[in-house]
């Protein structure tokens, strides 16, 4: 699981940094899932190593536009390249009539399975390897966080160990791979727990924006490997980050304490941080890291690979 971070201002981009969007890289699968799409995301693909080509599901936190203006071209470049399989999209109930619209009135055609599933909290998708589900965050309009979850899998199996046992190989190395117990021929019975090394535990992953200090971000973050939660203000303006129903700084450190994750990196910061400001980004990370030591300030390209337990 390989995180790129492809936008991570608030509201409007700047010269160093587009609006949201993260990419989450399922290396094995050969897929990428995508965390919001603000304007011009499908140009920080081209200025990325990422294969849009696999693009496979798009999850949208709120309807404001730097999270969602990106989107239709995004779709609509995908479709006249000619190589996307099918694209399955979660968000809010509005997100499907929006991109009705833009289709209509724009005249685009995908050329490929387009998707769209109206989110509530809860579970959104789950396969055999992954589950992902959201929460309800605290904003000006209707937003949810999500969290992906990574299934346990068994141990590493001895095969070594099978073999001097007199275990044939084939299907009865699934079962005991599965945890299963076996009886061989002689009667003997084997336990797939004896031949398999500890339970890898699977890794997990929350993405919280835009919201101000909320508990639906806490119990969504629990015990995650990496959230990532947005920093638009710093502890100084938090007056008008309640205004807003946006963050801290130390408001995202306090959900990262709170929930107990193992890293936080912070994204969706504010232009007002320029040059100039007395108050700088840095800042922000300093106020962060005083409550919780494991933060990271994310920037537009920033690439995280998160570490197996």
């Amino acid at each position: 699981m390989e995180i790129t971070f492809l936008g991570t201002s608030s509201g409007v981009p700047t010269r160093s940094r587009n609006v949201s969007s993260v990419a989450l890289r399922l290396i094995q699968r050969g897929e990428l899932w995508l965390f919001d799409c603000g304007e011009g995301t499908q140009h920080q693909f081209l200025r990325s190593d990422l294969r849009v080509s696999q693009l496979r599901r798009i999850f949208v936190t709120h309807m404001h536009g730097d999270h969602i203006f990106g989107l239709m071209g995004l779709l609509a470049s995908c479709g006249l390249a000619g190589n996307m399989e099918e694209v399955d999209i979660y968000g809010p109930p509005e997100l499907n009539d929006y991109l009705k619209y833009c289709r209509r009135y724009s005249q685009t055609y995908f050329s490929y399975p387009v998707r769209v599933h109206a989110v509530q909290p809860g579970v959104v998708f789950e396969d055999d390897q992954y589950v992902v589900t959201c929460e309800l965050l605290k904003h000006r309009v209707t937003a949810h966080g999500y969290r992906v979850s990574e299934k346990d899998r068994p141990g590493h199996f001895d095969v070594d160990r099978a073999r001097a046992l007199g275990i044939p190989s084939g299907p009865l190395y699934g079962k005991l791979k599965n945890g299963e117990t076996i009886t061989l021929e002689n009667g003997q019975r084997i336990s797939g727990q004896d031949l398999c090394g500890p339970t890898q535990i699977g890794r997990k992953v929350v993405y919280c924006t835009d919201t101000v200090f909320c508990d639906g971000a806490v119990k969504l973050a629990e015990d995650a490997d990496l959230l990532i939660h947005e920093a638009t203000f710093s502890h100084a303006e938090a007056e008008m980050a309640f205004q807003r129903q946006h963050s801290t700084s130390t408001m995202a450190a306090q959900v990262a304490h709170l929930a107990g994750v193992r890293q936080l990196i912070m994204t969706h910061f504010s232009p007002r941080y320029a040059p100039g400001n007395p108050v700088q980004l840095q800042d922000l990370l300093a106020e962060a890291k005083a409550i919780f030591p494991n933060t990271l300030m994310a920037s537009d390209f920033f690439a995280y690979e998160v570490p197996k337990r």
